[in-house]
């Protein structure tokens, strides 16, 4: 069958490593389930990922279905340096999407793959109101916890008191949440968070909440039960993860990752089981050179292999190289590897390795349970300090290294190497890889045929195309070119953005777009 006759959803992706990953991954779960999927983010984006990744312009069979790529520009140059400031970036986002969004949604009409379902991530919430407009159905891909799910929602509604300028220190009690220090209230919901732009992008999508017909989200029913429980009471909530964990189709074939990784799995395989510490903190966490001095001397002083990876800064954030003490890899010899990027799944289903210090990220949490690897937590901002709490205290699959970024320490190489001792040796660690292997059964479980994520994702699969029948069934709107009537990005515009109301008039089979304001 060929990709034509399939029903065909549009992933629209936050140009961003932690959102791309999460929105792919579904791309191919839906795709393997018997969809159609394009993925499109931005051209700066695509360039980096066609290049890692091998990407090609044909459509990728995938299980039943197939995946495709089709990147837009955003109408900046190349080696834009406001791109690292979101301030600035997600505003022009906005702008350029509303108007490249149903430019392609057209082009792929006439090209014989009508769109019938838009998902988007986090950040870029005017997807659903582009979806809205064309009278077509949106989804979101929410890439954080349900836990954080429920505390954005709880502050954006003003239900609960949370951390203010009056009173910075309050502990936050959420239903079916253990308390949450107000260190470990997501950061960005701090009056005083260096990242008000990322608090406003991430409640911008709780204001279109009620616009996707689904919140599909990357946990599973069994990790966070009661909250899922209570929360999809209030939202359309489906679990689909961990979504990293696709039984159905080789995640070698299509990948997201923005470089190439280093190749240090020979070098796992020449180690013994469990006995390399394996540390990653993520795409955009950066540390101060001091911090990295005490992790380095830590490590050596602990006498444990390691595997770490220090991604080097982008040019244009402003950020110095970090670099390691002198003289470090000499005395590290064979016992330890330093890398730019690391293949993160294979690492962390590794044998060899023994625990994960980890900023805590939703994807490499997910990722940490769904391998069964132990976590030494070491949160920065964000959801992180968040997840931390939920990996130590509710998971317990994890030791605390640190509180994030509001604690404002530097972390000596004494805890680090008394944190990497606990969780590596004695009945703490062995308790932990206990725990692990716990969520590891279940994740597999969730996602194995006729588990509950496996359920949700055949449920959302069935849902599009019955809306997809829906939509054909339709009286089609034609789009016309300016000269004859509105601009499709304008009117868009004039949706969100003008003083009146505008909306689409049905009037019989290639109708053209009108707009009538109130």
């Amino acid at each position: 069958m060929g990709s034509e006759s399939l029903v065909h959803v549009l992933l629209v992706s936050f140009p961003g490593q932690g959102h791309v990953n999460p929105l792919l991954r579904l791309g191919k779960r839906l795709a393997s389930k018997g969809l159609l999927v394009t993925f499109t983010t931005p051209e700066s984006i695509g360039k980096q990922m066609r290049k890692a990744s091998n990407l090609t312009d044909q459509p990728t069979p995938l299980g039943d279905g197939f995946i495709r790529f089709e990147f837009f520009e955003d109408g900046w140059d190349e080696d834009e340096p406001r791109r690292q400031d979101l301030d600035q970036y997600l505003p022009q986002l906005e702008i350029i999407g509303k108007d490249v969004i149903p430019r392609m949604i057209q082009r792929n009409a006439e090209e014989n793959r009508p769109v019938s379902c838009l998902i988007n991530n986090p950040f870029i919430p005017w997807v659903s109101d582009v979806a809205e407009s064309l009278g077509l159905p949106s989804a979101m891909l929410w890439v954080q916890s349900c836990a954080c799910f429920e505390a954005y929602y709880y502050y954006y509604h003003g239900l609960v008191p949370f951390p203010s300028e009056t009173d910075p220190e309050i502990d936050v009690q959420l239903p079916y949440l253990p308390l949450l220090k107000y260190d470990e209230v997501p950061s960005f919901l701090h009056p005083t968070t260096p990242y008000p732009f990322l608090r406003r992008a991430i409640l911008g999508q709780y204001k279109n909440l009620d616009k996707p017909f689904c919140i599909l989200m990357d946990t599973f029913q069994e990790l966070e039960h009661e909250m899922i429980e209570f929360m999809s009471k209030i939202s359309p909530i489906k679990t689909v993860g961990p979504l990293f964990k696709n039984p159905k189709a080789s995640s070698a074939t299509v990948r997201g990752d923005f470089m190439k990784a280093d190749d240090c799995i020979e070098w796992l395989d020449s180690k013994p089981a469990s006995s390399v510490v394996y540390i990653s903190f993520g795409s955009v966490v950066y540390l101060k050179q001091e911090q990295v001095d005490e992790i380095a001397h830590g490590l050596l002083n602990s006498g444990i292999s390691f595997l770490w990876v220090m991604k080097p800064p982008h040019k244009d954030s402003g950020y110095e190289l970090l670099v390691l003490p002198d003289g470090f890899l000499e005395k590290a010899g064979d016992n330890g590897r330093v890398v730019q990027w690391s293949p993160q799944e294979q690492v962390l289903a590794h044998p060899s390795v023994a625990c994960f210090v980890t900023h805590c990220g939703w994807n490499s949490s997910m990722e940490a349970l769904t391998s069964g690897m132990p976590v030494v937590a070491f949160p920065q901002w964000g959801d992180q300090v968040t997840d931390a709490k939920f990996l130590v205290d509710v998971f317990k699959v994890g030791v605390r290294m640190c509180r994030g970024e509001a604690e404002n320490k530097i972390i000596t190489r004494d805890e680090i190497a008394k944190c990497l001792l606990e969780a590596t040796a004695g009945p703490k660690a062995a308790e932990m890889k206990q725990n692990a292997a716990k969520w590891k059964a279940a994740a597999e479980a969730a996602v194995a045929e006729g588990g509950s994520s496996d359920t949700n994702i055949q449920a959302f699969v069935d849902e599009v195309k019955r809306r997809s029948v829906e939509l054909l069934s339709k009286p089609s709107i034609e789009f016309v070119s300016k000269s004859k009537a509105i601009d499709v990005a304008e009117f868009i515009e004039k949706t969100t953005y003008g003083n009146g109301i505008a909306e689409f008039v049905e009037k019989p089979a290639n109708a053209k777009l009108e707009v009538v304001e109130s």
